[in-house]
This record gives C-alpha cells, structure tokens and sequence, in this order.
C-alpha cells in the first residue's frame, strides 16, 4: 500500500525541502507557509489520483490555482504570467513569478513531463470546467508558434517599459496580471462554446 503512495510522498518531501530551504535562506516564513501548502495539495491530489479518484486534478487546480490567482496574484497584486517573470527577472529580485516559472515551467516539466504546469494552473482551473469537444481532426501545428510569438512580446513589452523608464510599473505589471488573465478566459470560454 505504501509503495502505491511513493509518488505522493515524494512530492510531498520535495516540496518541503524547497519550503525549508527559502524559508531559511531568505529569512521569510511566507516561502514555508507557500511551499508547504502547494506541496501538501500536490501530494494529496497525486493520492488522489492514485487511489483513481476521477476528481484528483480539479481538487488540485481548485486548491493551488485558486491560491495563485487570488491570494498571489489579486491580493499581494503580483504578476504571475510570464510578463512578471521578465518584470522581477529585470529588478533582480525572487519573486512570486520568478519562482513559479521556475518550478511549473522549468524544472516541474523536465522532471515530471509535460502535464506538469496544467495540473495547478489557474487559467486551466476554469477552462477545464467549461464544455469542450474532441477535435474531430488533429490541431494545426502552425498555431504552435504563438506560444513563442508570446513570449518574445512580453519579453518586448517589459524590455520596452523599462527602457522608456515608465513610472508605476509594479501597478502596470498587476493591471497586465488582470487583462492578461480576463483575455485568457474570455477567449477560452468563447471558444469553448463555437
């Protein structure tokens, strides 16, 4: 029974590694408190899954992606999408965004594939909710390129901002935060009901 959970365990010790490890190095109780909380919804909804509970993935991208979205994201206003990344990746400072595309873009994929990111993503916490159909015929591989055309625009747009030295970034960094986030559902849910 217990090698049936060794996956759930792991994520869990893993998890609390990095909570100690900030927690300590940065002197802030908030990485133990952040860490430990995703760490234990992770590992409850791998467990979940295991034991073949058909709601383990919504439990966890309720769980984590409602914590991301509201709490990080509208409460301590901090740009979670990839403009935030480049935006505190430019100050030089550990943030939110820095590492939440470390750990669910990065290291998270290379170490346990390709779902990884989807399973506590807020954006996907809504849209998987919403009703979609099974293409009838394979996707168009050309729209792949649009994640890459993303990301060198954000790179673009934060390079540009800082360049012109625009004031109030930090509040224009959370105003993209929620259009970015209000673009992402509305095209999803719209298209979710072509």
């Amino acid at each position: 029974m217990k090698r049936k959970y060794t996956f759930s365990i792991i994520m869990f010790i893993l998890f609390e590694m990095i909570a100690i490890t900030l927690w300590l190095t940065k002197d802030n109780l908030f990485y133990m408190l952040n860490f430990s909380y995703i760490g234990t919804c992770l590992a409850l909804g791998t467990a979940l899954f295991t034991a073949g509970k058909n709601y383990a993935r919504h439990f966890v991208q309720l769980a984590v992606g409602s914590y991301m979205l509201l709490y990080l994201g509208i409460i301590s206003q901090e740009n979670m999408q990839i403009e935030g990344f480049w935006y505190y990746l430019f100050l030089g400072t550990f943030e939110a965004a820095t590492i939440h595309y470390a750990i669910a873009k990065i290291f998270g994929p290379l170490i346990f594939g390709r779902g990884w990111c989807g399973y506590a993503c807020w954006t996907a916490m809504i849209l998987d909710f919403l009703p979609f159909k099974r293409p009838q015929k394979p996707r168009v591989k050309k729209l792949g390129i649009l994640r890459y055309v993303m990301f060198v625009c954000s790179l673009a747009l934060v390079s540009g901002l800082f360049l012109m030295k625009v004031a109030h970034l930090e509040k224009i960094m959370f105003y993209l935060f929620l259009l970015g986030n209000a673009f992402y559902y509305i095209v999803g849910i719209a298209l979710a009901y072509i």
